[in-house]
């Protein structure tokens, strides 16, 4: 999967969950920020745990490439 197809599932997985919640976060732009947010510390979580059992690590850059995208959205 592109790092940039990747990036739009994971904010778009965080923003339907908090969409579909019966909370505050009513607003799109709100959820699009928060699930942004959450995206980027799953993918630094993905990162930190994979560097922990993997050296030299062969799929840092993919994630990388991931976050990047996450940022532009």
């Amino acid at each position: 999967m592109k790092a940039t197809d990747k990036a739009n599932e994971l904010v778009d997985t965080y923003r339907m969950m908090l969409i579909n919640e019966d909370t505050e976060c009513g607003q799109e732009i709100l959820c699009t920020i928060i699930a942004k947010k959450s995206a980027l510390i799953a993918v630094d979580e993905i990162m930190k745990a994979m560097d922990d059992v993997m050296l030299p690590n062969p799929f840092r850059q993919y994630w990388e490439q991931i976050k990047q995208e996450i940022e532009k959205l």
